[in-house]
């Protein structure tokens, strides 16, 4: 494709001019809403969905992350036998339609299907395929344009954060997600004419990979990976899940305080994710997740010991910062253990696949931990504890892997 590309110089200059605001415009909606729902979790729990328990409003959060992900992998063959066009089309009509019809949800079950079912669908069939046509267009500086188009999703997150909270307030629930639909929608429209353009050649059937590889169940390194980063999911979302209500029950910091406070997280996860980028060039993608890992257990179980705002906001930031290589430096460290790069599609795959599932478990596993006390305040200890015991198990699996992998690949140190 990229041959095809460079012999097609129109397209190929009008892709290069379009290609990182096209993919940041695609991956901006569904990725953006996964980082900012601490700001529905808490909203939920107060105001929309105030009789059901925090464990049931994760749910929704979660299932649309894990649809994510799990449709995903499945739409990754899609797009290699030609059918990107339609699901750009289909993908972001799911994505915007779910969030008008959520502008109009007032029971628990009508919010799972709109903003858990619908957008979680939508998002799954943009994500992969948005992701792929990064490494189409970008051959020498992948990486670094990469790490670009996954901030986005943080600046996605911070911008629907603030939207949400100004437009709460003055407008109400169904014009604030309303609106916020309606940024969903331009970039929708904005991405269309740079994505499309030249789509010709990605409609071009190529050899979709397969789906399973046996062979992968009987190497140990892709076991020990699919752990770590099974462990590392199951806490790594809870945070951003639960900071804003920390914030607002436990500090009784105002709605707004505590919504800011999530969004210094999130902010931070942007240059975390750009910084933990370059540091893996330096000494590794495994040795970089792991330190990162073991540094956000240590401050989920250090976020038990806060009292005041002052120190949540520093840890807020600190958790932003470190925890955005638990997303960004997996699938690199994979392609550095992988037997054989023409299988790197299918087994990566099925590693996302199996991981998922902590996506989907962790938050409401760590809901039904959040207990009430007598005076009706909001004990987080379980949440905090189950967030931090998760990642360190996770980056103790990463030290058996980078041991495993320095033997068999036969290297030094950074891995």
């Amino acid at each position: 494709v990229a041959e095809s590309l460079r012999r097609v110089p129109r397209i190929h200059q009008y892709l290069v001019r379009f290609k990182w605001h096209a993919s940041r415009s695609s991956l901006t909606p569904p990725r953006g809403f996964t980082l900012a729902y601490g700001a529905f979790q808490t909203y939920y729990q107060h105001n929309l969905l105030a009789s059901s328990n925090p464990s049931a409003i994760s749910w929704i959060g979660t299932v649309q992350a894990w649809l994510l992900i799990s449709i995903g992998v499945l739409s990754g063959p899609f797009f290699d036998i030609g059918y990107f066009r339609s699901m750009l089309f289909v993908g972001n009509f799911l994505v915007v339609f779910g969030i008008m019809m959520l502008s109009l949800c007032k029971e628990y079950w009508q919010v799972f299907l709109a903003q858990g079912l619908c957008m979680g669908l939508g998002a799954g069939l943009l994500y992969i395929p948005s992701l792929a046509l990064v490494g189409i267009w970008f051959q020498r500086k992948r990486a670094i344009a990469m790490g670009f188009v996954m901030s986005g999703i943080a600046v996605g997150g911070v911008i629907y954060i603030i939207m949400f909270d100004r437009l709460v307030k003055s407008v109400g629930f169904p014009w604030a997600i309303r609106a916020m639909g309606f940024i969903a929608m331009a970039c929708a429209l904005l991405s269309f004419p740079a994505l499309l353009s030249g789509s010709s050649i990605l409609a071009r059937p190529r050899k979709a990979r397969k789906l399973f590889d046996r062979s992968a169940l009987h190497d140990r390194l892709f076991i020990i990976f699919t752990c770590s980063t099974f462990f590392n999911f199951l806490g790594y979302i809870v945070p951003y899940f639960y900071i804003a209500a920390f914030a607002q029950d436990k500090l009784g910091t105002s709605e707004s305080k505590a919504l800011y406070t999530l969004i210094a997280s999130v902010a931070a996860s942007f240059f975390g994710r750009v910084g933990c980028g370059f540091l893996a060039h330096y000494v590794g993608n495994i040795v970089t997740w792991g330190i990162c890992s073991f540094a956000c257990g240590v401050l989920s179980l250090s976020w038990i010991s806060i009292e005041d705002e002052g120190t949540f906001i520093a840890f807020s930031v600190l958790w932003g910062f470190s925890s955005a290589a638990l997303v960004t430096l997996p699938s690199a460290a994979f392609a550095a253990i992988c037997p054989d790069l023409t299988r790197l599609g299918t087994r990566l795959g099925m590693s996302w696949a199996i991981s998922s599932i902590a996506s989907l478990i962790g938050s409401p596993i760590a809901g039904a931990l959040l207990k009430k006390k007598s005076d009706g305040t909001s004990d987080f200890l379980g949440v905090q504890l189950w967030s931090g015991i998760c990642l360190l198990s996770g980056s103790c699996w990463l030290v058996v892997l980078w041991v495993a992998a320095k033997r068999r690949l036969g290297v030094g140190w950074r891995i």
